[in-house]
Formats: C-alpha cells, structure tokens, sequence
C-alpha cells in the first residue's frame, strides 16, 4: 500500500445501483488510491449496506477520518428520506452505523451536497463567488445550493413542483430514458426546470452533473436561460471526494 499523505481522507459514496469508495488527496482533489465498487445490496437495507462500506475500509486498510454520501436528507448523521435505497433507512442513525461497523471517525451528509463541496472546491465552480447551484441529473434531480463556496444543506430541488409534478419526474435523466426522448425534447424540459429554479434563487451559475453531463455538448449549449451553466468536472469521483472533504473538514449542517 503507498505512503498516504497527512492531508488525505477515505470517501464513500453509496448510491441505488453501486457504492464506491477511495482515499482522497485533499490538496488536490485527486483520488490517492484506485477507486473500487461494489453493487449496493438488494434489498438495500443497513446491514448488508454497512458491510460493503466496512469492506472497502477494510480493503483499503484505511484507519483515519471517513466520509460517506447518501442518498437522503441527513441531520446531524440521521437519514430523514430514502431516495434509491430501502425505506428502512428513515429515521436511522447512519453515522452511528457506518461508526461502529468500521470503528471509524465518520461523516455522513447528502450525496449532492457532497458533489457541490467537491465542485466548488476543485471543479466547476472553483473560485466562484454569489450563488452556485449544482444539480445532478440521474434517476431523479440532487440539488447542492452554495453561497460564496459555502453550503446550504439538505436543499432537494428537485423535489420542486413544476406544472403540478415533481420536477425530476419530468427532467430528470431517467425521464429522458423512459420517454425515450431525444437530447433537443428533454434540453427544453431541463431548461423550463432551470428557468423555475433561476426565478427562486437568481444564482450567478448551474454546474449541472449526473452521468449524463459527460454528454454535456449534446444539451446544455441548447439551453436558453440567464445564468451560465457548466458541466461538472470531477464526475463519478465527486461524492468520494466531497465525502472525504466533508470528513477532514468536519462538516456540520
């Protein structure tokens, strides 16, 4: 195993269909060991959830500060909501369970919180000042909302209602897929999205993410809105390294 450097935090990001961890170098955002994922159990309760994150530990030989996303609203390390993972989730202590399985010193916070803290740090919105919005874009629409590089947690934006639905049912990447619209019918979908968002809050830039932002080229330049909007730079490796940002950092909400 290489020397780590004092600077460095283990990151785990746990998402529906896969949880992945790595050690992060926190001076340059850069992962300091291979990234290694497992499937997320089915179903997709705490145990057998709590035993794929203990073995990346473990695998990694990792000791020190963790930091892990989830797919929820969390309050001080407690799951509030499950987006994508069992419904047993709610109400559970995650950090206390991450904690005791991998007797680690863990933080536990939202997964597009974690992308936004990764994106402003060392990504696209590095340097930015006002206020940044960060959507990703997948099975439904994670939101991290940023004043000055600073987060504003738990915001779920795309729990928006929008034309008398949630917004991600019509403008998430999975609702391109099941309509099987093309990337110019779901580009004026995201942009009626992101026009409602801009009317809210007047942010001074959109980092869009999700897997979908790798073909970035093919919608956001059909976007007609006022904000600038870019495409997030640090992809599958933003959770991990905003989880382990989050760790070293002690994020509180």
């Amino acid at each position: 195993m290489p020397t780590m450097r004092t600077s460095t935090a283990f990151g785990v990001d746990i998402g529906g269909s896969g949880i992945k961890g790595a050690v992060v170098d926190l001076e340059t955002g850069d992962l300091a060991t291979e990234r290694v994922k497992y499937l997320t159990p089915d179903p997709s309760t705490p145990e057998p959830v709590a035993e794929v994150v203990a073995r990346l530990v473990k695998e990694a030989g990792w000791t020190g500060e963790l930091g892990a996303t989830f797919p929820a609203v969390i309050k001080n390390g407690v799951a509030k909501t499950a987006a994508n993972v069992d419904k047993s989730w709610i109400g559970t202590d995650v950090d206390k369970v991450f904690t005791d399985i991998t007797h680690c010193d863990v933080t536990v916070l939202n997964d597009a919180d974690a992308a936004g803290i990764a994106e402003a740090r060392f990504g696209a919105a590095k340097g930015v000042d006002g206020v940044v919005i960060l959507l990703t874009f997948g099975t439904g629409i994670g939101s991290a909302l940023l004043l000055d590089g600073r987060l504003v947690p738990n915001t779920e934006l795309g729990h928006l209602e929008l034309d008398g639905y949630d917004a991600e049912k019509k403008a998430s990447s999975a609702a391109k897929d099941s309509e099987g619209l093309s990337f110019k019918q779901w580009a004026k979908r995201v942009q009626r999205y992101l026009r409602h968002v801009e009317n809210l809050f007047t942010p001074d830039l959109f980092v869009v993410g999700g897997g979908i932002s790798k073909h970035a080229d093919k919608w956001v330049p059909l976007l007609e809105i006022s904000t600038p909007v870019k495409p997030a730079q640090l992809l599958n490796n933003a959770g991990i390294v905003g989880a382990a940002m989050a760790a070293h950092e002690k994020f509180t909400e």
